[in-house]
C-alpha cells in the first residue's frame, strides 16, 4: 500500500519542509524531515523510509552528492527537486541514480503523482517472478539483478526499465520507455530514456565486452541474450 509510506523529505528552506510536508502528511505518508545532507545520513542510518525526496540546491554537501552516497548503500527510491530550467541538474540525478524529478514550482497533483507513481511501481514489481535472459537473471519478486550469478546493484529505476527490457524479445522506444517508467502518457523529456540506459549498461557490461543493451537505429533500445 503506498498510503501510510514513510517519506524523508530533504530541503533546507523551512517553507517547504513545512508545506511539502503538511501535504503528504494531509494524504496518509509519514513524514520526517532533514534540513541538511548530513542529518537525512543520519536519519537513514536510524530508520527504514520507501522514499526519499531530496532537493537538489543543499548547503555544504550537495544534493547530488547525497544521492551518490546514499544510491552506493541503498536501493531506496529517490525523488528529486530540481529548477524548472536547471535541465543539467536533472540529467545529472538520474545519473548519479535519482529514479525522477519534479521541477520546481510544482502542484500539489503532481507531486503526489510522482511520489505515489513511484511508491506503486514498487509494489508491482515486487510481485512479478524470475526472468532469465542469457547470462542475466532478474528475481523481480525481490529486486535482484545477477550477471553469470554475480549480482548487479541497481536503481528502482533501473530496475524496472530492465524488467522492461526483459519482458519482450522487441526493441523498446524511448517513449515506451518513458511512459512504463512513469506510468502517464505524458513522458516530458524522453531524452532521459538514454541516461538509465547508459547507467544500465555501464553496470551490466563491467568487462566491457557484452552488450545486453543493444541500440536499434531510429526504434530504440532493445535487450540481448549474452
Amino acid at each position: 500500500m503506498t498510503q501510510g509510506a514513510k517519506i524523508l523529505l530533504v530541503d533546507d528552506e523551512p517553507a517547504i519542509r513545512d508545506a511539502v510536508g503538511y501535504i503528504l502528511r494531509s494524504n496518509g505518508f509519514a513524514v520526517e524531515t532533514a534540513a541538511s545532507a548530513e542529518s537525512a545520513l543520519d536519519s537513514l542510518a536510524r530508520e527504514r523510509f520507501d522514499l526519499m525526496l531530496l532537493d537538489v540546491m543543499l548547503p555544504r554537501l550537495s544534493g547530488m552528492e547525497l544521492c551518490r552516497r546514499v544510491r552506493a548503500e541503498s536501493d531506496i527510491p529517490i525523488l528529486m527537486l530540481t529548477a524548472r530550467d536547471a535541465e543539467v541538474d536533472r540529467v545529472l540525478g538520474l545519473e548519479m541514480g535519482a529514479d525522477d524529478y519534479v521541477t520546481k514550482p510544482f502542484s500539489t497533483a503532481e507531486l503526489l503523482s510522482r511520489v505515489r507513481a513511484i511508491l506503486r511501481r514498487r509494489e508491482l514489481d515486487r510481485g512479478m517472478t524470475v526472468r532469465v535472459v542469457g547470462s542475466l537473471e532478474l528475481d523481480v519478486s525481490r529486486y535482484e539483478a545477477r550477471v553469470d550469478g554475480v549480482p548487479v546493484r541497481l536503481t528502482p529505476t533501473e530496475f524496472r526499465l530492465l524488467a522492461l527490457l526483459a519482458s519482450h524479445d522487441r526493441p523498446f522506444s524511448r517513449r515506451e520507455i518513458m511512459q512504463h517508467l512513469w506510468e502517464s502518457a505524458y513522458v516530458g523529456d524522453e531524452r532521459a530514456a538514454d541516461v538509465h540506459i547508459a547507467n544500465l549498461r555501464r553496470k551490466l557490461d563491467r568487462d566491457g565486452e557484452a552488450d545486453r543493451i543493444v541500440t536499434v537505429r531510429g526504434v530504440g533500445y532493445r535487450l540481448a541474450a549474452v
